[in-house]
């Protein structure tokens, strides 16, 4: 604390996919609580002001502005970030990014280390969003329909007879999934999920997220071009990651957090291939190996060690 007491703490919850934790500590009418904000309402180029301990230099005071909103940097399918130019330095991480009211409106978790004036905090309506969970559970469950997407390209589109490139292209459908059983089909383009407009990726797997479990939803569509809807019941994320909870096998591709299947003539035709081999990646563990590196679902692996694939078979022994 600011006057260099120290304090024993207790976990309530913590939720590693987003990088918030609730901690209770016991210091009753000594604590004054800051108010949180409303992270949606501020814009580029607001002022704010971050609060931390950068290289141990306790309860440092910066400002800064905002600027920019929805940065996404590669940390899992949640990435909702805020960049501020406000410094930010190891030590930081935790501490808040507050509006000039004193609200807080992010928690910061995030440099680049190879750029100055750059750092990033976790909005803190998203945190609002699973605190009550925190609180009654210590963890948190997200919403899960079985689908793996793919980003719209600007050929994708043209492809498919699309007008832009905004939703969220269904690579694979899950056998007796959520969206398997309300009748979705690789190539569908999600554009909007429970009135939440979808333009790209990471809008659906927040919106999905955040929508309860076993709550059933509009979604909104393209199929060949022509608009669709279709109610979808939510299901529960499996706690195993991004695999939907379906077994796989140990070692292979598995062990780098990602799932495999093989290709078949119709996704290789929609995507250019032609008579290439390969394997298609159909769900990646936002916290696993194949993620940090990059991987996302709808690629397709062509070779390993720098030798070629065929199969998931294969790829899984030559990984």
């Amino acid at each position: 604390f600011s006057d260099g007491s120290e304090s024993e703490a207790k976990v309530v919850g913590a939720d590693p996919k987003t990088d918030i934790a609730l901690i209770r500590v016991e210091r009753e009418g000594e604590l004054h609580p800051l108010r949180l904000g409303d992270s949606d309402a501020i814009l580029p180029g607001d002022f704010v002001v971050a609060i931390g301990n950068p290289f141990g230099l306790d309860h440092t005071v910066t400002l800064g502005i905002v600027s920019a909103k929805g940065r996404e940097l590669g940390q899992g399918p949640y990435d909702d970030y805020i960049q501020t130019d406000a410094a930010i330095n190891p030590g930081n991480s935790g501490g808040p990014l507050l509006d000039l009211s004193g609200a807080v409106i992010g928690v910061n978790t995030a440099v680049n280390p190879q750029a100055n004036t750059i750092g990033f905090a976790v909005p803190i309506n998203l945190a609002k969003d699973i605190l009550p969970q925190l609180r009654e559970s210590g963890s948190v469950t997200r919403g899960w329909i079985g689908v793996s997407v793919q980003a719209v390209t600007p050929e994708l589109a043209k492809a498919l007879s699309l007008s832009g490139t905004d939703g969220a292209l269904v690579a694979q459908v899950m056998p007796d999934g959520p969206a398997a059983r309300a009748g979705l089909e690789r190539g569908d383009v999600i554009q909007s999920l429970g009135g939440k407009p979808i333009r790209k990726l990471s809008d659906l797997s927040r919106a999905v997220a955040a929508t309860p479990v076993g709550t059933s939803v509009e979604v909104e569509l393209l199929r060949d071009g022509a608009p669709l809807r279709v109610e979808i019941t939510v299901d529960k994320l499996a706690d195993a990651g991004a695999s939907g909870g379906q077994e796989r096998a140990p070692g292979g591709a598995a062990s780098l957090g990602m799932r495999i299947e093989d290709l078949d003539d119709a996704l290789r035709e929609r995507l250019g291939l032609g008579d290439r081999a390969g394997v298609v990646v159909v769900d990646v563990d936002p916290e696993g190996p194949a993620a940090s590196a990059g991987i996302e679902p709808g690629d397709v692996v062509l070779e390993a060690d720098r030798k070629p694939v065929a199969s998931a078979t294969e790829l899984d022994a030559r990984i």
